[in-house]
């Protein structure tokens, strides 16, 4: 009650004492310009048209032009003509994420649309479009955080308040990685950004993939590609604001947009609709300075929270030296790669740790878990370099020690790579299958085959206290 209440004060004290209007001199394909009022106006400022059926569209200020002010709507422009009354919003856009959120599927602008009801409000109020924090004023990267996949936490180690990106073409398994990590995760709280999703995947991402018990600990901020491109780009803007409440809050939140790409595009659509000149690929010169602003929102804050985030990049044509994928990759702290032919050979997730990398490795790692890291690592990388000759049998064992040894492990590293979209890996668990398969000694000082016996004797206990009829069903529970 205390903090509706103050909500509703802060409210209050933003109503204007009165009200600016201007009026539409020109529309131009998703450009508006608006005259009577530009120099009340700025960058970034909320503008709502009154449309002749009476009905309002916003609109957000883009630029300026010959005296006037050019505004992208957030929705359709049917309705809007010259002369259309033109309000100026005064209080700049807001939002109050609480727990009341958890759970619920919000659009770009942190409306409910689940059809749940209304969202509860926190206690503070977040502008949508936030700045980092300052550097100086930052904790550092904390502890590993557990994602459950195997593959991650083993050869790409995520720490909380790490930056990720997820580097893939489509269709390789980016959203079923996501709704993974999401389910599996040691993270207090997720954070969900769809951005420019395809309409009939969200269901399918909220209900199949991410599930109940994925969903009671998430947020949801969706934007389909066919809505506007401000839209598209604000979904983008409230999952950072969404996170950044959690991690006031003092939780450890997982972060995750798809894809970052698409807001890219958006932006670029924004750009070329103002005037600005196309550089690389078509893409506007504010694509890549609203990308740093955006990534580095996420980390560490100045008090407990943190806010990792994993953030997906849509590369064309399979190029991962495309604008946008190589932008990113120079600012965040690590890449994970899902490669097109991992996939095609049926092993998933299809990620390549050859050319994956966390640049929190190897310092969060003891040294023993790095020599087991970078023992698999070697043993892979022997066997890519001869992987076609292996294939087409014109390799010759005995030829080379190192590529003999390799071809012996391959076939367990490629089962340990492998898991299913149900099934959770722990941290440490990883790092001991991997040792026991490298027939090294584990992270905990185990001996090789320890593990394997340690569970057998456990297999053995449980057979003596089970009848025969309970026998499998014993054995399924372990």
């Amino acid at each position: 009650m205390v903090g509706i209440i103050g909500n509703l004060a802060s409210d209050i004290e933003k109503l204007p004492e009165f009200r600016l209007y201007g009026r539409v001199t020109a529309v131009q394909g998703m450009m508006v310009e608006i005259g009577g009022v530009e120099r009340a106006l700025s960058i970034g400022d909320r503008i709502h048209l009154q449309r002749r059926r009476g009905e309002r569209v916003s609109c957000e200020v883009v630029g300026f032009r010959d005296g006037s002010a050019l505004a992208m709507p957030f929705g359709e422009l049917e309705g809007i003509g010259i002369g259309s009354r033109a309000e100026i919003e005064d209080a700049d856009p807001v939002v109050y994420p609480g727990d009341g959120w958890l759970g619920r599927v919000v659009n770009a602008m942190g409306d409910p649309i689940d059809a749940k009801g209304g969202l509860g409000d926190g206690p503070r109020a977040y502008p949508i479009r936030a700045s980092p924090p300052a550097a100086h004023t930052r904790r550092r990267v904390g502890e590993k955080l557990d994602l459950g996949v195997r593959a991650i936490n083993t050869f790409t180690t995520v720490c909380k308040g790490q930056r990720m990106g997820i580097f893939a073409g489509s269709g390789v398994g980016k959203s079923m990685l996501m709704s993974m990590i999401a389910r599996f995760t040691d993270s207090e709280v997720n954070v969900i950004g769809l951005v420019g999703e395809r309409g009939r995947e969200v269901q399918e991402f909220v209900q199949d993939y991410l599930g109940e018990e994925g969903l009671a600990r998430s947020v949801v901020v969706v934007a389909t590609s066919d809505e506007s491109p401000l839209m598209r780009r604000q979904a983008a803007y409230m999952t950072l604001t969404v996170a950044e409440a959690f991690r006031d809050a003092g939780k450890t939140v997982m972060c995750m947009m798809d894809s970052v790409t698409r807001f890219a595009r958006a932006q670029r659509e924004i750009g070329l609709a103002t005037g600005e000149p196309p550089a690389s690929k078509g893409y506007t010169p504010t694509v890549f300075a609203e990308l740093p602003k955006l990534l580095e929102r996420a980390g560490p804050g100045s008090a407990e929270g943190t806010i990792t985030g994993l953030f997906t990049v849509l590369v064309e044509g399979d190029d991962h030296n495309e604008p946008i994928a190589d932008a990113v990759r120079g600012i965040i702290d690590g890449h994970i790669v899902l490669d097109r032919d991992i996939a095609d050979r049926g092993r998933y997730p299809a990620i390549d740790v050859l050319r994956s990398v966390s640049r929190m490795m190897p310092n969060c790692n003891t040294a023993g878990e790095n020599e087991i890291v970078i023992r698999a690592r070697s043993l892979m990388a022997s066997y890519e370099g001869m992987a076609d000759m292996i294939r087409l049998g014109a390799y010759r064992r005995g030829s080379d020690p190192q590529i003999d040894e390799a071809i012996r492990y391959y076939p367990s590293l490629e089962k340990f790579l492998s898991q299913g979209t149900m099934e959770r890996a722990g941290l440490i668990e990883g790092y001991t299958a991997l040792s026991s398969i490298l027939e090294m000694i584990g992270p905990d000082g185990t001996e090789p085959g320890e593990a394997e016996s340690d569970q057998a004797d456990r297999v053995e206990e449980e057979r003596a206290g089970f009848g025969a009829a309970d026998l499998s069903d014993g054995v399924e529970q372990l």
